[in-house]
């Protein structure tokens, strides 16, 4: 195990001492609470030496804090509501356009305690339990509509309808888990018999991506993850959406059309929750990934057996019942946040 000398001045400010790059460093407390500054060489020539030879803090019980900026206001306002909890502070780290900084407990504390901190702040704050490691071959498997582009494919099918408003309710009441996501499906769809299919194309051919979208899949590959979609909506946009990002992998419904025209069924078995389980078990089988090192992005109830089925499940601006279920959310940040949340 590495050792370290401990530090301590008064003409440092935490924030900067933070962010200075001087690797590896975090902010710790003595047994008098007291704040002591710790790293691998002395920060400046104020630095006044605590004691030598002190070991990196361990805990079991780590917040992640993901956002675009986390300043000096931020860092007094957590150790406020933190309290004697705290045990130390990593340094903050920056990456895909966000920031992060853990912070290590010495026990267990509820997130909700710390949502009215978050959303002053535009904070997503979550516990880290067993993340998987970003720097290992993995698997992430996202939803489409509402998490990998900004709509819902059928209800801008259903505008094109004129049932607009029918189709979209009936959706909402889906992705909430109110009503069976087959059976809504195929209501949803059997309003759609007659509609030309290429008038679908105006909107597969400009399907708007969620922010951060595009980095998250650039950085997933960097590190040499397998990337695909897993949808309860339909090839004619999933397909678009695997080219246009080049995806490994991507899997929906099928929307059955005779002579140009939707005939207002689904064709073959419906890509339900079990499905988008199973995905993420038969894909990582087809790459070789072992099971610890998958990931599955959400924002409906749809999606719930899918999170629970991978390492990590991830609630992305989702329903209330799939946050309260979700290892983790994403409330304030976009998708490349998450690349910032691994990275620690």
């Amino acid at each position: 195990m590495s050792q370290f000398n401990v530090y301590s001045s008064a003409s440092i400010n935490v924030y900067e001492f933070l962010s200075n790059g001087v690797t590896p460093q975090c902010m710790v407390w003595d047994k008098q609470q007291k704040l002591h500054l710790l790293a691998a060489q002395q920060p400046d020539e104020s630095g006044q030496v605590v004691t030598t030879d002190v070991a990196w803090p361990v805990s079991q019980h780590k917040l992640i804090i993901t956002a675009k900026s986390i300043d000096k206001s931020c860092i007094d306002a957590l150790m406020s509501a933190i309290g004697k909890l705290l045990m130390a502070m990593l340094p903050i780290n920056q990456v895909a356009g966000y920031q992060s900084i853990e912070l290590l407990l010495t026990q267990d504390i509820a997130v909700d305690s710390l949502a009215p901190l978050a959303a002053r702040y535009q904070l997503d704050i979550n516990k880290q339990t067993n993340f998987p490691d970003l720097n290992k071959p993995g698997l992430v498997v996202l939803d489409m509509d509402s998490t990998s582009i900004q709509i819902e494919c059928i209800d801008e099918i259903a505008k094109l309808a004129g049932v607009g408003d029918e189709v979209s309710e009936i959706t909402e009441l889906a992705m909430q888990g109110k009503l069976d996501f087959a059976e809504s499906l195929r209501a949803r769809v059997a309003k759609l018999k007659g509609i030309k299919l290429s008038l679908l194309d105006s909107i597969a051919n400009d399907l708007p991506l969620m922010p951060g979208m595009t980095e998250l899949v650039a950085q997933f590959k960097r590190h040499h993850w397998k990337i695909a979609i897993a949808s309860g909506g339909f090839t004619y946009f999933a397909d678009n959406l695997k080219q246009q990002l080049n995806l490994d992998d991507a899997i929906s419904n099928v929307l059955a059309h005779e002579n140009g025209v939707l005939t207002g069924q689904v064709n073959g078995h419906i890509v339900d929750a079990v499905v988008k389980a199973e995905t993420i078990v038969k894909l990582a089988e087809k790459y070789g990934i072992e099971p610890s090192q998958t990931i599955a992005i959400g924002d409906g109830a749809n999606d719930l057996l899918m999170m629970q089925q991978a390492a990590l499940g991830i609630a992305y601006h989702a329903k209330p019942l799939v946050q309260d279920k979700a290892d983790t959310s994403i409330n304030h940040g976009d998708l490349a946040s998450i690349i910032t949340m691994l990275a620690r």
